[in-house]
């Protein structure tokens, strides 16, 4: 069974030319504007397989001169396949740590003593527990000691590394605000261990460890800038389209106490180390044309003409030779022989996304339509990782699905009960006891204790404190309740209103399971139950929580393992790629674009508004503080802007997809 496939969407076909340079010379005009020495990979595991290797080679080097071997290393997601090749070495080839000596980056403060949410058991966890290092060797901030002796600790956690000769290699992450260890946005170059203030941003990465923001210390004690920069060499890694965007600021951009990162540029023996989702947005990769001669792609194109539009504040159709001329983009001429040539085909390109019917138009040529006219009508599954994100990310589409006739199935994955404040089960408990009073003759004792159990849990609840099964039930049941109600706004019947409650979300914290086979095998029986011509899948694998990437892992394996078994109902189905409230797609990958008129919009607002428990309140919000509704309004006419400024009708807004073929 596969898991990981939503790892492998490549929206853009990138030539290995632009990240695999042949030789020296041609790596050179492809990063000009890289001040770091980067290397992309294909996949993570490849790209934390070379960093492996190099630590492996430096541990061996100092064996054979019977020298320690330093680190600096952190817990985290970003190391995880390091450390997992280190043990495969470790176990496999055997190679030694004996030599090793290893300071945790950062630990949280402040932690109780018997918090196991550190930084340093998270290294534990994933490395230092599986090799042979000696545990002498094991040195960390302490996240426990007093307020008052936090700065003469600091400092003799400096002596310590100097004692051992300073830093051989510093592994690190790219923090969310381009922090690296916990030096924050306004850390100086000068900066040495110390005590630091986490940024929020920071703060709900950290939350995933400790089960509620809550419960997350709001500092920790840090390596310093200038101790990581006194390191012999570095190495920053980063996976995945969320890191894209820092790094480019981090590798491309000037250096700034904003980007603490970027300051790894004045280091004589740095390296960045990513794969290509990371690389997204760095110029030979998002770019190509401002570094070198181009393969030229429909995609590619596309950009180019889109980035033409925006630096020339022109439509497509108004673009001339001189525009193309003057912007690096002459090959286009040539291969099109005019501006005009290629004005043409990209104009018609983006005017055939556009569709007011995406389910498909009977009775039409659907030559050029995204979706195919028959059959009519379709049976339509929407996948939904939280019981809000189907409304969020494409309420406008349902409900023109829902109009034209389609058969429509939402199914949400996941019971979605962590997202719901407190004070909306006790009002909901309120409620029940109301009813009781008013309308149960005889007092219910069973009603009556579970009550007052609860309401005494609550009362005592503290940061940190898990929930009971009961409470987890309560809040998911409010969740089904305000999804019932959204789905009846938008007049789909109940009985294809369907909820899986998978259960590798069912942890009660933040942090989930992997998927299991218990997952998909759920998502594979509603497939195989309603044999769908159409499926719309979250595709915002940027979601900072998580839960979609694994939504949307769960649903691919799924269909994968139909595929497997020669599925009839998969011949005659699309996938379709929907982004939620974190992000939307580009235009030059966009395949569907499905408009939106203002009052449909003002519907959708409405069918958002009927998730209650996540107004305001809403304990996962992330760092935005616009509510729901006004960050997908503003996204959906955003993207109808976008299409308006190219020179394409002009809508109040518009919801995006992608269409998914299934490897």
């Amino acid at each position: 069974m596969k898991t990981n496939l939503s790892s492998q969407i490549t929206l853009n076909r990138v030539s290995p030319r632009y990240y695999k340079p042949e030789n020296a010379f041609e790596k050179s005009v492809l990063t000009r504007f890289e001040k770091i020495p980067t290397d992309i990979f294909e996949s993570a595991e490849e790209g934390a397989n070379q960093i492996a290797y190099e630590i492996a080679q430096t541990i061996k080097e100092k064996q054979k001169v019977g020298k320690f071997c330093v680190l600096a290393l952190t817990g985290g997601n970003s190391p995880r396949n390091v450390y997992s090749e280190l043990i495969r070495m470790h176990q496999q080839e055997k190679l030694s740590f004996r030599n090793v000596i290893v300071f945790n980056l950062y630990e949280y403060y402040p932690l109780a003593p018997d918090a196991v949410n550190s930084n340093f058991n998270a290294l534990k966890e994933m490395f230092l527990d599986h090799v042979d290092i000696d545990k002498q060797n094991l040195f960390t901030p302490d996240g426990t000691i007093a307020k008052d002796t936090i700065f003469e600790y600091c400092k003799l956690y400096e002596q310590r590394i100097a004692s051992f000769g300073g830093i051989d290699i510093a592994l690190l992450g790219i923090g969310r605000v381009g922090n690296i260890a916990f030096n924050e946005p306004g850390s100086r170059l000068n900066s040495a261990t110390r005590l630091i203030l986490l940024d929020n941003a920071s703060r709900n990465e950290a939350a995933k460890s400790f089960g509620s923001i809550e419960s997350t210390p709001i500092s920790s004690i840090t390596m310093g800038v200038s101790t990581i920069l006194a390191a012999k060499k570095i190495f920053l890694m980063a996976w995945g389209e969320d890191k894209a965007h820092m790094i480019k600021n981090c590798v491309e951009g000037a250096v700034t106490d904003n980007i603490p990162a970027s300051y790894i540029q004045t280091h004589n023996d740095a390296h960045v180390v990513i794969d290509l989702s990371a690389a997204a947005n760095l110029t030979r990769i998002q770019r190509p044309w401002l570094v070198t001669s181009c393969e030229w792609n429909d995609k590619l194109i596309r950009s180019a003409i889109v980035w033409l539009c925006a630096i020339t504040k022109k439509p497509i159709l108004k673009l001339t030779n001189k525009d193309y001329n003057e912007n690096g983009l002459s090959e286009l001429l040539a291969l099109y022989g005019s501006a005009y040539n290629v004005n043409i085909k990209i104009f018609n390109d983006f005017q055939h996304t556009i569709t007011g019917w995406p389910g498909g138009k009977p009775n039409a040529d659907d030559t050029y339509r995204p979706e195919r006219a028959k059959p009519f009508p379709k049976r339509v599954v929407v996948f939904s990782p939280h019981p809000d994100d189907d409304v969020i990310s494409m309420g406008g589409t349902i409900r023109r699905l829902v109009e034209q006739k389609h058969e429509v199935h939402v199914a949400y994955q996941t019971s979605g009960n962590i997202a719901v404040g407190d004070e909306e089960v006790i009002r909901f408990l309120h409620f029940i006891n109301g009813f009781n009073q008013l309308f149960i003759e005889s007092a219910d004792k069973v009603i009556n204790d579970k009550y007052a159990e609860i309401r005494e849990f609550l009362k005592d609840k503290k940061d940190g404190d898990m929930d009971t099964r009961d409470i987890l039930t309560i809040k998911g049941l409010i969740r089904r309740g305000e999804a019932r109600i959204a789905c009846m706004y938008n007049n789909i019947p109940l009985n294809r209103c369907h909820f899986l409650d998978l259960p590798f979300y069912e942890t009660g914290k933040i942090q989930k399971n992997p998927i299991s086979e218990a997952d998909v095998e759920i998502v594979r029986a509603l497939l195989r139950e309603v044999k769908p011509h159409q499926i719309f899948v979250a595709g915002d694998l940027a979601d900072p929580h998580g839960t979609h990437r694994v939504c949307t892992d769960a649903v691919f394996a799924a269909i994968d393992l139909e595929k497997e078994e020669g599925a009839k109902w998969l011949k005659d189905c699309r996938i379709w790629m929907y982004r939620g409230a974190w992000a939307e797609w580009e235009i030059e990958h966009i395949e569907m674009a499905v408009p939106i008129s203002p009052e449909e919009l003002r519907a959708k607002r409405n069918s958002i508004l009927k998730h209650q428990s996540q107004m305001e309140s809403a304990p996962f919000m992330g760092n935005d503080e616009r509510l729901f509704w006004q960050r997908s309004e503003e996204r959906n006419r955003g993207t109808a802007a976008l299409y308006d400024s190219l020179g394409l009708a002009s809508y109040e807004a518009m919801e995006a997809f992608v269409e998914y073929i299934p490897l």
